[in-house]
């Protein structure tokens, strides 16, 4: 299964985002194996440098550096979907500007929202950094009528527990990346994460 046959935007009417560089991941997964969905934020400006680029991309690298600060030895992107974790953006596009509106990630939620039905045994969202957090907030609100993930900064509020339809969710930050290279504390929650959502997952 590839989820970018499955998922798709025919609107494209956000405005800071760069409509040309649409990316979703296009690869063969054994959608029944993944037990993890991590979300990032937006892919980067460069396709060369999205997860499932062929080579050594820059989102890749990042990742893979977060499982290894979590004790995971991976070396690629097969040995991290073998883990169970399937890698995602929140939204599709790529950023013009440092910010996107709510309108923006309210628009891209609902791809995201048919892109995780994709996968029937998921037991851990990862939600990495603020705009994943509100693009799954969209997609709960209109399931539940409520928020998954409270109003306030991820490193106040990330040792609670959250659930949606009795999955756990974890609101952490962004592991894609310069700032993933330079942010030690970060770097140091991202690993804590990861621990945890791989112990729940056995």
């Amino acid at each position: 299964m590839s989820p970018a046959d499955y998922i798709e935007c025919k609107e494209f009417y956000c405005s800071e985002v760069n409509k040309s560089g649409y990316l979703a991941p296009a690869l063969d997964i054994d959608a029944k194996k993944i037990k993890v969905i991590m979300i990032s934020e937006a892919p980067p400006e460069n396709p060369k440098d999205y997860f499932y680029a062929p080579g050594e991309p820059f989102y890749l690298k990042t990742t893979l550096q977060a499982f290894r600060d979590a004790g995971m030895s991976v070396n690629s992107i097969q040995q991290i979907l073998d883990l169970g974790f399937y890698l995602t953006t929140a939204i599709k596009c790529p950023k013009t500007q440092y910010g996107v509106s709510a309108a923006t990630i309210k628009n891209c939620s609902l791809i995201l929202e048919k892109e995780l039905l994709l996968f029937p045994n998921i037991e851990v969202y990862m939600l990495m950094g603020d705009v994943a957090i509100k693009a799954f907030n969209y997609i709960s609100k209109s399931q539940t009528g409520k928020n998954t993930i409270p109003t306030g900064s991820t490193y106040k509020i990330r040792k609670s527990e959250f659930y949606y339809q009795g999955r756990r969710v974890f609101p952490s930050y962004v592991q894609t990346g310069q700032n993933y290279l330079i942010e030690k504390s970060k770097r140091e929650m991202i690993a804590e994460d990861l621990v945890e959502a791989i112990k729940l997952i056995g």
